[in-house]
């Protein structure tokens, strides 16, 4: 069915229009006039007309674009997996350099940054600690420090709200490409309050502006704004893959599949040796706040399991607000170990450029939590152990929040 062009402002009009920081970037462009200028971005680099940064960029007559940097997945978003690299190009539209920072290097070279008088990040974060985009931009943050560059991040909606934050904080010692700085899973930031939070609170001390938004509340997700969303990864489609991925993206650590290889990435978690409709029964006996686990049977097309049929449970989340992802996954991840104890496995390293750790405490930002899955430590005491560390944590993001 099409819609009427009244049913469609209707439908719009429930949204709140959010200027992005790209937009008022261009309107505004004598931080840009005179200089040359390299960009951050991949797919997902859009306007509200879903035109990209790279070209409307390069297009403007007083913008001197002179190279284009991609991150994990490359410039396109093509690249499936994790530690699969992307080699350096010439971009086929603008003609422009690509250098590619998830390649033998993930921050830019002294030489990438020759002609380049000043850096611009616009890219689409998930709302988790998790995701290495935010650290490609603290990267190219230090290098813009040694260099005597400025760097321009241009803000955009945490989709998962910018108000919730759950989760354990990281630790020193598991630091990552996944995870840098001592952060909650859910941190509930955006891109340009991480990247002032980085700059002082965490030391790196470069040249950094914010190009903040018009109209985003902290409370909104990103379909209660008229945000474009283009899926900031291959394997996060949809805002329903964002929600649940503070949790799920533990199974990642595991020889559990996450979903990846099927159109739900996220949230269809299971293994060949797991009995569906037992797994999902002892989830839902949990009585866990805003979500049901149905149970369900699908088969990878690459990845974990590839071609093999799973028995797990696909995350239907009925209340968004009262449902609490990381809680969820570390319930599903302990649920799955405790309950096939002779067949569950972790992953083996490497994980992420790190060799010498579980990838599951890569991921976690800590030993403890698998540790306290092999003690037998129950669930409620896992999760009461991250309170008081959250506490001190959103105490000390107030002094980063740019919106109320």
């Amino acid at each position: 069915m099409t819609l009427t062009v009244e049913a469609q402002a209707e439908r719009e009009g429930l949204k709140t229009h959010v200027g992005l920081g790209l937009e008022k970037l261009l309107k505004d462009n004598s931080r840009l006039r005179g200089a040359r200028v390299g960009l951050i971005c991949n797919q997902a680099s859009v306007d509200h007309g879903y035109r990209h940064a790279a070209d409307l960029l390069h297009e403007h007559g007083e913008i001197g674009l002179r190279a284009l940097f991609g991150p994990q997945h490359g410039i396109r978003g093509d690249v499936q997996d994790n530690m699969i690299e992307t080699g350096h190009s010439i971009d086929r539209k603008t003609g422009l350099p690509v250098h590619s920072l998830y390649s033998e290097t993930r921050e830019p070279t002294d030489a990438m940054l020759e002609d380049i008088d000043v850096l611009v990040f616009d890219m689409q974060d998930v709302g988790c600690r998790i995701y290495t985009f935010v650290y490609t931009l603290a990267n190219c943050m230090r290098a813009a420090r040694r260099l005597g560059k400025k760097v321009i991040v241009c803000d955009r909606p945490n989709p998962i709200n910018g108000a919730s934050i759950a989760g354990n904080i990281l630790e020193p010692e598991y630091a990552s490409f996944v995870g840098q700085f001592a952060l909650p899973t859910r941190h509930g930031m955006t891109v340009g309050e991480l990247g002032q939070m980085f700059n002082e609170h965490f030391g790196i001390g470069c040249d950094l502006e914010v190009i903040t938004m018009d109209g985003w509340k902290r409370e909104f997700w990103h379909d209660d704004t008229d945000a474009p969303w283009v899926l900031p990864s291959p394997n996060m489609p949809t805002l329903d893959s964002a929600t649940v991925f503070p949790g799920t993206v533990h199974f990642e650590g595991t020889q559990v599949s996450e979903g990846r290889g099927t159109t739900r990435p996220f949230e269809l978690i299971g293994a060949p040796y797991i009995n569906p409709e037992e797994y999902a029964d002892r989830l839902n006996s949990l009585g866990l706040a805003g979500v049901y686990f149905r149970s369900c049977v699908f088969q990878p097309t690459f990845q974990k399991h590839a071609g093999v049929s799973c028995g797990g449970v696909q995350i239907h989340v009925l209340d968004r607000d009262a449902f609490e992802p990381w809680s969820a996954g570390i319930a599903m991840a302990k649920l799955a170990h405790d309950m096939y104890p002779d067949q569950f496995r972790w992953k083996v390293p490497p994980y992420e450029y790190v060799y010498d750790k579980n990838p599951f405490d890569v991921i976690s930002g800590t030993a403890k939590i698998r540790e306290a899955f092999e003690q037998g430590i129950e669930l409620e005491e896992i999760i009461e152990s991250t309170r008081e560390p959250m506490a001190e944590f959103k105490e000390l993001r107030e002094a980063y929040l740019l919106y109320r």
